[in-house]
């Protein structure tokens, strides 16, 4: 199994997350139910890959204010 990008990662829980919306939620078979994962845990998953691809599309995390230490 090869590793995702953050990117791939993101459209992967875009598409759990459609599948929700449009009924995938839950489902039975032979008396048997299966619930998928719900969709408050998909939008936060969401938000975290988010950021993460936006920091790579931007180039890493800013850092600002910091003071320059010189050696002696």
């Amino acid at each position: 199994m090869a590793i995702l990008t953050y990117t791939e990662q993101l459209e992967q829980i875009d598409t759990a997350i459609t599948a929700i919306l449009t009924g995938a939620q839950s489902y039975s078979i032979g008396g048997r139910s299966k619930t998928n994962a719900d969709l408050k845990t998909l939008m936060d998953e969401r938000k975290r890959l988010q950021t993460l691809v936006q920091r790579e599309t931007d180039g890493g995390i800013r850092v600002r204010g910091v003071t320059p230490v010189t050696d002696p």
